[in-house]
């Protein structure tokens, strides 16, 4: 991906190496991500999820802060990586919502840290994956996320660690557009497997929302270089419920899916990359066997 003489995001705050106590992983971080995103669209909060795994016996907790290593070149080298993407998405939503007539875009903030991290949504931990809270607009990510990624289920490249940032900053366009209030307010009265399935249709149009703002920066700055667009689709690829289920468990739980399949999440990543269009990622109409 091409980054070099782009701006860096002013909304970021860096927290790394301030935040929260080592972390010890029981069962690996893939097992950690389907009971966190389990937890979270069946309603549950931040806090629910650390309970939940603590009790599953997914986290451990010691003494000592930060992400269990000095920050390196890497650890710098990631951290621009993403304030250029936040910047990236602030320069193509502002334009696409002024261009829709979307009113002015707010721009989310962005906190890196390692760890754990107090939000407004409650206790966030670095193996539950980045998140986005729309109680303060933050986007929370610890980049060693991006290490596990590769290390853990063979994702990897810049334009992959963009598609992930992309698709927290896509949940924050559908909190200005009032879909995540909507969407959550109705989950509310759901059955938990209704529930999930809404919590699908939220993740897919998010999906979509990273891959239209992915064209549209390729257009505005050419940063789309050759592979990039397979790095993306690879790593969604192998976080769709049916993937991460099958390698923590060995089994599928369809009635538990929240992020949606592999195929449907390559699927709507790849329709927004094709239109560039965010009217065209409406994931809420369809037939939920049709998304």
């Amino acid at each position: 991906m091409r980054l070099n003489g782009r701006r860096q995001s002013s909304n970021v705050s860096d927290r790394r190496g301030t935040t929260g106590r080592k972390i010890g992983i029981g069962g690996g971080i893939i097992g950690v991500i389907v009971i966190a995103a389990v937890t979270l669209f069946s309603g549950g909060g931040i806090t629910d999820v650390l309970h939940n795994v603590i009790s599953q016996g997914g986290i451990t907790m010691g003494d000592g802060g930060g992400s269990g290593h000095q920050l390196d070149q890497e650890d710098q080298r990631l951290f621009d990586l993403a304030s250029k993407v936040l910047a990236g998405t602030e320069d193509v939503w502002a334009q696409e919502f002024a261009r829709q007539g979307w009113g002015e875009y707010r721009c989310p903030k962005m906190v890196v840290y390692t760890g754990t991290v107090s939000s407004a949504c409650g206790t966030g931990t670095a193996q539950m994956g980045p998140f986005y809270c729309s109680a303060d607009e933050t986007v929370y990510i610890d980049l060693d996320f991006f290490r596990d990624m590769q290390q853990n289920i063979g994702a990897s490249g810049d334009f992959a660690y963009a598609y992930v940032i992309a698709h927290e900053v896509g949940h924050h366009v559908q909190h200005l557009l009032g879909t995540l209030d909507r969407a959550h307010d109705a989950m509310a009265s759901m059955s938990e497997r209704e529930s999930n399935r809404m919590s699908v249709r939220l993740e897919l149009q998010a999906d979509y929302y990273a891959g239209v703002w992915a064209r549209l920066d390729d257009r505005q700055f050419g940063s789309i270089e050759p592979g990039d667009i397979e790095n993306a689709i690879q790593a969604a690829s192998k976080i769709g419920d049916d993937y991460l289920q099958r390698k923590a468990t060995g089994r599928e739980m369809p009635d538990s899916f929240n992020h949606g399949r592999s195929a449907q999440r390559v699927a709507w990543l790849q329709k927004g990359l094709d239109t560039g269009d965010p009217l065209q990622g409406d994931t809420f109409t369809p037939d939920y066997d049709q998304l």
